[in-house]
């Protein structure tokens, strides 16, 4: 774990670094997910068969019915169907709020003009099934598919070994899923973007993955649309000293505990909050079943960042652009207002971002990397497309057809210029 001082001399050429550090999975997957997408392309299901054997050692049937999602949420234990419940509640209704609205109106030309939302006819969602598998992921992806008005919604998943976890059947039965397919990987990414036999092509993918998934979303993104191209989570909290210490090490580990390559970063402007937070996350590390990744994690990717006060920390997050954002101060508003760059921001000491992983109703699908510089997380507008329209009545055409006639024959074009011409009054 780093520590660093922005009051130091070195501090910038500290800080560039950490903000520049790749944490992406060292091995170049490019080669083999082009050949993996190449081959499910040619082949198909018969791809599909034998890098499911190889990878997740099971062969047919892949399709899990509808009537297994059913049982699998009769099945739950009261306490755990009610809290599935309630997240999938507060997912639709945050995300209900987004849905765009038409337009149409009449400008002072008489051209009518505006657009109008559609939802895509078929959407894929990839659910994670190999270190852990997250009944969340699949409320936080299909609930907005739903909402946007998605017909055909198609959930792909591994199953090591060919055993599928039920908390995610239950999920996938709550939002509402057509289609439950155990097949995972690039082959599945490829399975859903051309088809095959039996998997009907979608025309959007989500959802997150290891590395061959994001570069096989990368590649075939244009075949088909996709969410974001993510990496390894990554938190950053900014916490004074009248915080609980457990607390926070609680936030930090709650990211460190997803993979190694995760990022868990503390600002701070008390030095001795910053080491009884450092001595906090090695007591809770002693605790966790997930230690090994969170201690891995934490060694390789931590950092704690002494500020002299915390409206410093503004220009710091904006470079880092963290996935998640956690103002734990006693007024977050000033620090709220003057971030640009994060993928979703929790205000207040009493906001973890674990809430926000599961029932506080924003997505968890989040832009990584630095790249919510330039992107969002996921929402229903994923999900759906604008189409514009534009209608001309006689008058309207003469009111500004002569401009369109003198930029059509300005761009040596002269048959679009004919094209409006024609129709003016000589």
């Amino acid at each position: 774990m780093q520590r660093l001082d922005a009051r130091a001399a070195d501090f910038a050429a500290q800080f560039d670094a950490l903000v520049n550090a790749r944490r992406e999975a060292d091995a170049d997957v490019s080669r083999d997910v082009a050949a993996i997408i190449a081959r499910v392309k040619a082949e198909g299901d018969a791809a599909i068969a034998d890098y499911t054997q190889r990878f997740d050692g099971h062969d047919l049937p892949w399709q899990i019915s509808l009537d297994a999602c059913a049982a699998a949420y009769a099945a739950l234990e009261d306490d755990l169907r009610s809290a599935l419940d309630l997240a999938a509640e507060r997912i639709r209704t945050y995300h209900a709020k987004q849905k765009p609205a038409d337009s149409d109106s009449v400008d002072e030309s008489g051209v009518r003009l505006g657009a109008r939302w559609r939802a895509v006819d078929a959407a894929g969602v990839y659910v994670p099934g190999g270190r852990a598998a997250y009944p969340s992921s699949v409320l936080m992806n299909a609930i907005p598919a739903r909402v946007a008005g998605v017909e055909r919604l198609v959930m792909v998943t591994p199953t090591p070994k060919g055993e599928m976890n039920p908390l995610v059947l239950a999920a996938a039965h709550i939002a509402g899923v057509d289609e439950v397919w155990r097949i995972g990987g690039a082959q599945a990414i490829a399975a859903l973007a051309f088809g095959t036999d039996s998997i009907g092509r979608v025309d959007v993918i989500t959802g997150p993955g290891n590395a061959w998934v994001a570069e096989a979303k990368r590649q075939l993104y244009g075949v088909v649309g996709i969410d974001m191209v993510a990496g390894p989570s990554e938190i950053l909290v900014v916490a004074d000293g009248q915080n609980n210490p457990a607390w926070i090490a609680a936030d930090l580990l709650s990211q460190a505990e997803h993979d190694p390559t995760s990022q868990s970063i503390l600002i701070t402007d008390d030095a001795a909050f910053a080491d009884a937070v450092a001595a906090e996350v090695e007591a809770q590390l002693s605790e966790l079943v997930s230690a090994a990744t969170a201690r891995a994690s934490w060694a390789a990717n931590g950092a704690i960042i002494l500020v002299s006060d915390l409206i410093e920390a503004a220009p710091l997050i904006d470079a880092l652009a963290p996935e998640h954002l956690e103002l734990a101060v006693e007024d977050p508003e000033p620090l709220f207002n003057a971030v640009r760059h994060a993928g979703s921001i929790f205000l207040g000491r009493h906001t973890p971002e674990a809430v926000g992983d599961y029932v506080g109703g924003p997505n968890h699908v989040l832009p990584t990397g630095r790249r919510a510089r330039f992107s969002s997380g996921l929402s229903v507008l994923d999900f759906m497309k604008r189409t514009s329209f534009l209608g001309c009545t006689p008058a309207a055409i003469q009111a500004i057809g002569p401009a369109a006639v003198a930029l059509a024959h300005a761009e040596g074009l002269p048959a679009h210029a004919r094209s409006v011409q024609e129709r003016l009054t000589k």
